[in-house]
Order: C-alpha cells, then structure tokens, then sequence
C-alpha cells in the first residue's frame, strides 16, 4: 500500500471509525469499531433529533452532569487510539524521514480534532455540575417561604403559575450587606409561559406582612413601618433590616430573601414561591460574558454623579435605537439615576432585563459558556430546588415563547410614602388574569352569526383621562416589546 493511500485511509478511519482497520486487514477489530461506531452515532442523531429536551434536563442534573463529563472524554481518548492504531496498520515499512514527519503531524492532527471538542464537553459538563451544586438550593437547605409540597413529578404543586420574585441586590465594596434596589416578580403561567412582571419601588413604604406569617406578630399592626431614619423603613431595607431586628425568627439560610418575598408578595397580593437573586457588583461581568446586550435608549443616562454631593456625571449614554452596550455601560443603563428618578430606572431595568433574556440564545451561552458559569456562581442567590430545574428549563422554553407583558408601579400610579395596596392588589389581579386569559383566547370560539368564524379578542380598553391620555391607575399592563422600544424623549 502506497503512503498516500494510507494516509487518505486514515482520515476516513478518522471520520468512520473501523473503515481503515479494515482496509488493513485487521476484520474482526474494524467490524467491532465499526459497530460501536454506528451505534454511538446513531444514539447521537436519536438524542438531537428527538431527545432535545431530555439533553437540556441532563444539562441541569448534577448526576448526568457527572457521567458526561467522564464519558465524553472516555469516547475522545478512545477515538484516537483507534486513530493511531489505524495509522500505525496502513503505513508503509519502509518511508522515508519526511513521511515519517508528515505522517506524524497529520495523525496528531485528526487526534486534536476529534479529542479536543469532546474533552471542552466533558470540561463544560464539570463546570455545569458545579454551577448546579453551588447556586441552585439542596436537599438540606432551609426555606421559610419555599413551596413545600413541589416534587419533580408535580414541580407547580398543582398550581397554573409560579411566581418568582427577581432582585437586583446593590452590594459592593462602599456598602454593608445587600440592598435590594431592584424589586420585580415574573408571575408565569407554566402552561403558556405567559409572563407578566410587575416592579415596585425601592422607597416603596408602610410594607405589609403577610397576617399569618411570624413577621406580622414581629411589627406593629403587620406592617413594616417605624420612626427614625425613613431610609430604613423603604421596602429595599427588608433584605438586611429583618434579620437584624428578629433574629432567627424565620428558619431560612436567607432570612432576608425571605422576609422580603413575603412583603412584596403582601405588597401584589399574591403569594411569591421562589427568589433570584444578582448582585450588581457582578452584573457588569454577566453582561460582559453574554458579549453584551442591545437595548433603546430614549434619553440620556448619566455615568457616575451624585446630585446630592454636587458630583457631576463624568459621561453620558446618549439616545438611539438598538445600542449595543458592554458590561460597564449597561450597569449605568441600569443603575444610572444623575438627572433621572427610580421610577425611569425601573423602567430601564426592565428593559436590560428584557435584553439579556431575548440575546441569551443558545450558540451566545455555548461559546461563552465557562465565563457565564463562573459570573452565575459569583453573583447569582436563590432557593430554588436544584431537583426542580428540569422542569425550570421547560418552562423558560415557554417563556421565550410567551407573551411579556408589565407594569411598574411607578409614582404615575401609587404614592410611595402612603401607598394604596388595595389599588395594587387590583392591577395584579386584573393583569394575571388577562395573562392567563390568553390561553383560552389562543383558541378559536364559535361566533353565534357564523359557526364557522371566531369570535375575535378584543383587546382591553384604556380608560381615559380628561386630556385623552390613558390613566396609569386604570390602563392593563403594557407590552414589554412596547415599553422597551425607542422613542426619544424630546
């Protein structure tokens, strides 16, 4: 056999397993190549083509995670001996030196690209066990708040929606512990993916406490309320206020997320089943990992400045349709608040918010997969289960699907220092259900005129102000595409 042909033999030994050390005459080893081949080929294309949502379950559980990361490699190393084996059958005995050479260099190379990508496999599966076992909530850990009746066969405790409550927590170096100045819950229809979110202020105030929780026998009539500092008594100084003032009155690792769950939850008038929590000391990395995220912006946001210490912003962010911002800048999309009050950072937060959910697309997440788990671990806090992120990743699958709508309970709507929850309590009813109306909306209902046609949804109607503007109080909850689109403020 000439050198050529067994170098051309090689590659396709490469490719197909078995073929070259049947060419060379070893049958009985290239046929049970061959065959396991085949086979591990063909159990791939089953996985990929009609087992994708078991591959994304086995990306979330710490055993299948465990077993990729060893099996992968396992089937790399194994590759390339057969590589080699099947290099070594073909050559010729007698080659000369630059052969030899070339020989070498082309097996080291079909070696490289057969071992190299199924190794980062097993590498990102390790990674990911990690990430599962250091964010997401063990067996053993406590909760004051949690669902405790949702299992992986019933992961919504028979419940249509699941309620999770989503903090941006200002912690950094300047501060003592965290405060939550981000407040926003993502109720979702598990069936539809259907999402409303609704965002309170962080100076929201006179909190009320779930009644029959430990922490409306803690404070005065259930209501977090006090004299003294009015910073302190603002809904973002639950988080670490609570703790401190009541000790080991609620049984939680988290006693702060948990106070606070249940007060915005009070807050809606619904009951909050998990929490999320990301440090923005860290979000600027999260973005950074994600390549960045494209987002409208309206008017411009200051960089840096305190208006109360007469510190001018040192740049700005200025206006225009889908600007593509780094870590650092999206922070100050974010955070930004020189010239501007909470309630237009409210707004802005949900639109980053919006951005990182819409730009996380699988290929983005793949390619910058070890920054993104090693920024998730540094900044991410929650309680939910890892048992229950299987049913966690099928329902962000219908997320992405769903319909987004929100409403942010700015100062056009409540008052912060003397809130009306009956109000609130309305607009959450109002909004969730018209979410969860869509569903049956989404199918088409006989007309009495015509069997044959649908009755059309109308869509609900904005009461008017005097001057002919919807009144905030009274309008449903916008689109989120909408309220995050561009329209320059003048």
């Amino acid at each position: 056999m000439s050198f050529t042909k067994a170098l051309l033999l090689t590659i396709l030994g490469t490719l197909i397993p078995g073929v070259g050390l049947l060419a060379a005459g070893r049958r009985k080893l290239g046929a049970a190549v061959l065959a396991i081949a085949i086979l591990l080929a063909g159990f791939g294309v089953y996985l990929a083509t009609a087992q994708q949502r078991a591959i994304l379950h086995w990306a979330v559980q710490s055993e299948a995670l465990l077993v990729i990361g060893i099996v992968l490699p396992t089937i790399g190393l194994a590759w390339m001996i057969v590589i080699v084996g099947t290099y070594r059958s073909l050559r010729p005995w007698k080659i000369s030196p630059l052969q030899r050479i070339g020989g070498s260099a082309l097996v080291t190379l079909l070696a490289l690209a057969v071992l190299a990508p199924l190794a980062v496999g097993g590498r990102y599966a390790q990674v990911q066990k990690g990430v599962v076992e250091d964010v997401f909530a063990g067996a053993t850990s406590k909760s004051a708040t949690r669902p405790k009746n949702a299992t992986a066969a019933d992961p919504w405790a028979g419940q249509d929606r699941v309620n999770l409550l989503l903090l941006g927590g200002d912690g950094g170096d300047d501060r003592q512990g965290i405060r939550p100045d981000s407040l926003q819950v993502a109720s979702i229809d598990t069936h539809t993916g259907n999402t409303v979110l609704f965002s309170l202020p962080r100076n929201l105030e006179k909190v009320p406490f779930p009644p029959d929780s430990p922490l409306a026998d803690a404070y005065p009539n259930g209501v977090y309320a006090g004299d003294g500092d009015q910073l302190e008594w603002m809904i973002n100084s639950i988080y670490r206020n609570v703790p401190t003032q009541h000790p080991g009155l609620l049984d939680s690792d988290n006693p702060g997320a948990d106070a606070t769950k249940l007060a915005v939850g009070a807050a809606l008038g619904i009951k909050l089943d998990y929490y999320v929590l990301i440090n923005l000391k860290g979000f600027q990395e999260l973005v950074n990992a994600l390549g960045g995220i494209t987002v409208n912006i309206n008017e411009k946001v200051a960089i840096g400045g305190a208006m109360d210490e007469g510190i001018r912003p040192h740049d700005y962010l200025q206006p225009g349709p889908d600007q593509h911002l780094d870590g650092y800048h999206a922070l100050w999309f974010a955070r930004g608040r020189y010239g501007a009050d909470d309630y237009q950072r409210m707004e802005r937060q949900r639109c980053a918010m919006k951005a990182i959910i819409d730009q996380s697309n699988p290929a983005t997440v793949l390619t910058r997969y070890e920054r993104i788990a090693k920024t998730s671990k540094q900044i991410v806090l929650t309680d939910i289960p890892g048992s229950l992120l299987p049913a966690f990743v099928d329902l962000s699958m219908r997320v992405k699907g769903g319909e987004i709508k929100s409403i942010a309970f700015t100062n056009k709507i409540i008052k912060p220092w003397d809130p009306d929850y009956d109000l609130i309590h309305s607009k959450v009813r109002t909004a969730i259900t018209a979410s969860t109306a869509t569903k049956a909306s989404a199918k088409p209902r006989p007309s009495t005129s015509d069997p044959a046609k649908p009755t059309p949804t109308k869509a609900p109607t904005k009461a008017p102000t005097p001057n002919g503007t919807p009144d905030p109080k009274t309008a449903p909850a916008d689109n989120l595409a909408d309220a995050c689109a561009y329209r320059p403020v003048s």
